[in-house]
Protein backbone atom coordinates (compact mmCIF):
# COMPACT_ATOMS: atom_id res chain seq x y z
CA UNK A 1 0.00 0.00 0.00
CA UNK A 2 1.55 3.71 -0.98
CA UNK A 3 -0.16 6.88 -0.99
CA UNK A 4 -1.64 7.80 -4.64
CA UNK A 5 1.23 9.92 -5.63
CA UNK A 6 3.34 7.24 -5.23
CA UNK A 7 0.92 4.72 -7.01
CA UNK A 8 1.20 7.23 -9.56
CA UNK A 9 4.71 7.91 -9.92
CA UNK A 10 4.94 3.80 -10.16
CA UNK A 11 2.13 3.70 -13.17
CA UNK A 12 4.05 7.17 -14.85
CA UNK A 13 7.19 4.71 -14.97
CA UNK A 14 5.12 1.51 -15.77
CA UNK A 15 6.53 -0.13 -12.92
CA UNK A 16 2.93 -0.77 -11.91
CA UNK A 17 -0.78 -1.31 -13.81
CA UNK A 18 -3.90 -0.03 -12.38
CA UNK A 19 -6.18 -3.25 -11.14
CA UNK A 20 -8.96 -1.14 -9.56
CA UNK A 21 -9.90 2.64 -10.62
CA UNK A 22 -10.55 5.21 -8.06
CA UNK A 23 -12.36 8.32 -7.61
CA UNK A 24 -11.13 10.84 -9.65
CA UNK A 25 -8.41 12.29 -11.42
CA UNK A 26 -4.92 13.31 -11.32
CA UNK A 27 -4.25 16.29 -13.86
CA UNK A 28 -1.66 17.58 -15.33
CA UNK A 29 -0.66 20.36 -18.27
CA UNK A 30 -0.89 17.54 -20.85
CA UNK A 31 -2.47 14.43 -19.39
CA UNK A 32 -4.96 13.07 -17.13
CA UNK A 33 -4.68 9.82 -15.02
CA UNK A 34 -7.25 8.03 -13.16
CA UNK A 35 -7.18 7.38 -9.59
CA UNK A 36 -6.13 3.97 -8.80
CA UNK A 37 -7.54 2.35 -5.70
CA UNK A 38 -5.01 -0.64 -6.53
CA UNK A 39 -2.43 -1.30 -8.77
CA UNK A 40 -0.25 -4.39 -9.11
CA UNK A 41 3.55 -3.80 -9.39
CA UNK A 42 4.96 -5.45 -12.84
CA UNK A 43 8.33 -5.74 -11.22
CA UNK A 44 9.99 -5.44 -7.34
CA UNK A 45 10.06 -2.37 -5.76
CA UNK A 46 11.93 -1.90 -2.67
CA UNK A 47 10.26 0.62 -0.19
CA UNK A 48 12.49 1.40 2.56
CA UNK A 49 11.50 0.72 6.43
CA UNK A 50 12.06 3.87 8.42
CA UNK A 51 11.24 3.88 11.78
CA UNK A 52 12.85 6.52 13.76
CA UNK A 53 14.21 5.82 17.32
CA UNK A 54 11.02 8.29 18.50
CA UNK A 55 7.79 7.71 18.08
CA UNK A 56 4.76 9.92 16.40
CA UNK A 57 1.55 9.90 18.07
CA UNK A 58 -0.17 8.57 15.17
CA UNK A 59 2.16 5.57 14.86
CA UNK A 60 1.43 4.63 18.24
CA UNK A 61 -2.67 4.60 17.40
CA UNK A 62 -1.83 2.92 14.17
CA UNK A 63 0.65 0.16 15.36
CA UNK A 64 -2.08 -0.62 18.38
CA UNK A 65 -4.62 -0.14 16.27
CA UNK A 66 -6.09 2.43 17.34
CA UNK A 67 -7.19 0.69 20.66
CA UNK A 68 -6.14 1.05 24.65
CA UNK A 69 -3.99 -1.36 25.44
CA UNK A 70 -4.96 -1.97 28.82
CA UNK A 71 -9.11 -2.12 27.88
CA UNK A 72 -9.31 -2.41 24.18
CA UNK A 73 -11.60 0.06 24.06
CA UNK A 74 -10.83 3.14 21.56
CA UNK A 75 -7.89 5.07 22.32
CA UNK A 76 -7.21 8.66 22.76
CA UNK A 77 -4.24 9.44 24.45
CA UNK A 78 -0.70 7.85 24.54
CA UNK A 79 1.15 6.36 27.86
CA UNK A 80 4.60 5.79 29.18
CA UNK A 81 4.69 2.30 30.52
CA UNK A 82 7.37 3.31 32.77
CA UNK A 83 6.47 6.91 33.42
CA UNK A 84 9.06 9.55 32.08
CA UNK A 85 9.30 10.98 35.66
CA UNK A 86 10.86 7.82 36.96
CA UNK A 87 13.18 7.30 34.23
CA UNK A 88 11.04 6.01 31.27
CA UNK A 89 12.05 7.09 27.91
CA UNK A 90 10.02 8.00 24.68
CA UNK A 91 10.94 5.20 22.84
CA UNK A 92 8.64 2.23 21.00
CA UNK A 93 9.40 -0.19 23.66
CA UNK A 94 8.07 2.07 26.28
CA UNK A 95 4.71 4.41 24.58
CA UNK A 96 1.51 3.06 24.03
CA UNK A 97 -1.90 4.26 23.14
CA UNK A 98 -4.56 4.15 25.73
CA UNK A 99 -8.14 5.61 26.42
CA UNK A 100 -8.16 8.86 28.93
CA UNK A 101 -9.61 6.68 31.92
CA UNK A 102 -6.84 4.55 31.95
CA UNK A 103 -4.45 6.80 31.35
CA UNK A 104 -5.77 8.68 33.86
CA UNK A 105 -6.38 5.80 36.05
CA UNK A 106 -2.10 4.62 35.51
CA UNK A 107 -1.41 8.11 35.78
CA UNK A 108 2.37 8.07 37.18
CA UNK A 109 2.75 4.28 38.72
CA UNK A 110 4.39 1.47 37.01
CA UNK A 111 1.89 -1.54 35.90
CA UNK A 112 3.80 -4.08 38.83
CA UNK A 113 2.03 -0.98 41.49
CA UNK A 114 -1.21 -1.21 39.66
CA UNK A 115 -1.48 -5.43 39.40
CA UNK A 116 -1.68 -4.46 35.61
CA UNK A 117 -0.06 -6.88 32.63
CA UNK A 118 -0.02 -5.62 29.18
CA UNK A 119 -1.48 -8.05 26.60
CA UNK A 120 1.96 -7.88 24.20
CA UNK A 121 5.38 -5.74 25.03
CA UNK A 122 4.68 -2.59 22.65
CA UNK A 123 7.77 -3.15 20.17
CA UNK A 124 8.35 -0.64 16.86
CA UNK A 125 6.12 -1.46 14.28
CA UNK A 126 6.10 -3.42 11.73
CA UNK A 127 7.20 -3.06 8.00
CA UNK A 128 3.52 -3.76 6.87
CA UNK A 129 1.96 -1.20 9.53
CA UNK A 130 4.49 1.52 8.32
CA UNK A 131 3.65 1.30 4.41
CA UNK A 132 0.29 0.36 5.38
CA UNK A 133 -2.10 2.72 6.55
CA UNK A 134 -0.24 5.70 8.02
CA UNK A 135 -2.40 7.29 9.83
CA UNK A 136 -5.98 5.45 8.42
CA UNK A 137 -8.24 3.94 10.96
CA UNK A 138 -10.20 1.95 7.93
CA UNK A 139 -8.44 1.24 5.12
CA UNK A 140 -10.36 1.61 1.58
CA UNK A 141 -13.04 -1.06 1.16
CA UNK A 142 -11.91 -1.49 -2.43
CA UNK A 143 -8.91 -3.14 -1.15
CA UNK A 144 -10.64 -5.89 0.85
CA UNK A 145 -9.96 -8.60 -1.65
CA UNK A 146 -6.25 -7.93 -1.99
CA UNK A 147 -5.47 -7.34 2.08
CA UNK A 148 -5.03 -10.47 4.71
CA UNK A 149 -7.92 -10.42 7.74
CA UNK A 150 -7.11 -8.67 10.38
CA UNK A 151 -7.64 -10.30 13.72
CA UNK A 152 -8.32 -8.21 16.66
CA UNK A 153 -7.33 -9.89 20.03
CA UNK A 154 -9.26 -7.22 22.50
CA UNK A 155 -10.92 -8.51 25.11
CA UNK A 156 -14.81 -8.23 24.90
CA UNK A 157 -16.45 -5.27 26.98
CA UNK A 158 -18.69 -6.01 29.56
CA UNK A 159 -21.87 -3.77 30.02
Amino acid sequence: MVPVKRAAVLLLTRKAETVAPGDGFLRSETMNIPVPAVVRLNRYVSIPRQVGSSPSRRGVFVRDDWRCVYCGSSAETIDHVIPRSRGGTHTWDNVVAACAPCNHRKSDRTLAELGWRLPRAPRPPSGWQLRGFRGQRRPDPAWEAWLPQRRHNHRPRIA
